[in-house]
């Protein structure tokens, strides 16, 4: 067990002085002894992701990459890491291409970064918050968390590196979360892959203390590993065989098939969630995940790119942010309206290359 001392009170106290005077501030930057810690500090919009915040973010990352020994990421109060990205700005047709190139951005630099990358996703934790954490080396899951990839309910897909991280989840259970929006929480976060490690809440602010006092990547590790919980039972552990069975199939029309001959609670419970999915993102949620388990987590996010931008020119992103978070009528008009209706070559059209001059770049890119 570790003890706190009186360093670490005194520091910590100056933390959270420095802390409450940038309040307005949408993102926190802090130094606390060798580590970067970064705060999302939207709590009222369960920290959810803007263009302010990824544009400050990307550069401090780039920085502290060269200059820190260690980068801790988190979210402000204690409801959620980050809720997903603001969706309401990114129907826009300019604004929207705006903030996924940043935020895309940021989601390939966490990939590769050189340093230990630690993301605490204390809370709830979808969409853009997996994008901010699951591509980094360590993710830490609590009592509290909560993740999903919910956007097929609202005419998108799962980007944010979605494309990459959710095929290579094991028993084909990306499938099943990409396409069904279904959560999984606390110890089932570890469980499906998406989180390394198990801290209860209450021990988050002592870990986070003397993670900023490791010298290097062995320190981190172990530090974590004493922290570490031992795991409960998989709350989808009676359905794997069905998910795994279900969702190998190639098509969203065979995925229902399969499903329908299950017959329990679970596969009646998925038929109904799908039923309620946008389905042009059903199918296009699926092209991207089995393309995406072909390539690499930069090659995902330049394809995802192509159709972030699509579905804000589209009627269905638009259209299902206005009907679940606008107006909150619950009643999206889907076009095409049925998966029937979907055709291949709708399908493809959001796949095809955007002009070069429109095509995402990276940060470190030659051209």
């Amino acid at each position: 067990m570790f003890k706190l001392s009186v360093n670490l009170t005194r520091s910590a106290s100056h933390y959270i002085k420095r802390t409450m005077s940038s309040q307005e501030q949408d993102v926190l930057f802090e130094t606390l002894n060798n580590a970067g810690i970064i705060t999302l500090n939207r709590p009222k919009a369960l920290n959810s992701l803007n263009t302010s915040m990824v544009t400050k973010l990307l550069p401090q990352l780039q920085e502290w990459e060269s200059k820190k020994t260690l980068v801790i990421v988190k979210g402000a109060g204690d409801k959620a890491f980050c809720a997903g990205g603001d969706v309401k700005a990114a129907i826009d047709k300019v604004e929207g291409p705006r903030f996924f190139y940043t935020e895309y951005n940021c989601n390939y630099l966490i990939g590769k970064y050189k340093i230990p990358y630690i993301a605490i996703i204390n809370g709830i934790t979808m969409g853009g918050g997996l994008g901010l954490s699951v591509h980094g080396r360590y993710r830490i899951a609590t009592e509290k968390t909560v993740i999903a990839m919910p956007e097929t309910k609202i005419g998108l897909f799962p980007d944010v590196g979605g494309s990459y991280f959710l095929p290579r989840l094991q028993v084909n259970l990306g499938l099943y979360l990409g396409l069904t929006g279904d959560r999984l929480k606390g110890w089932d976060v570890v469980k499906s892959g998406i989180a390394t490690h198990y801290v209860p809440s209450k021990r988050l602010y002592e870990l986070e203390v003397l993670l900023s006092r490791c010298t290097d990547e062995v320190e981190v590790d172990n530090l974590l590993n004493k922290f570490h919980e031992p795991s409960e039972q998989f709350s989808l552990s009676d359905n794997i065989k069905h998910i795994n069975y279900c969702f190998a199939a190639s098509t969203i029309e065979e995925i229902i098939e399969r499903l329908q001959k299950v017959q329990n609670d679970w596969s009646e419970k998925t038929l109904k969630t799908l039923s309620q999915m946008c389905p042009g993102s059903l199918k296009i949620t699926l092209r991207a995940l089995q393309r995406g388990a072909q390539l690499e987590l930069g090659q995902c996010l330049k394809m995802e790119y192509r159709v972030a931008c699509r579905a804000t020119e589209n009627h269905d992103f638009p259209e299902g942010v206005r009907a679940l978070l606008i107006d909150k009528d619950n009643n999206p008009q889907w076009k095409p309206k049925t998966l029937a209706e979907v055709t291949d070559d709708y399908v493809e059209s959001y796949f095809k290359k955007l002009p070069h001059d429109r095509e995402l770049q990276f940060f470190d890119s030659k051209l």
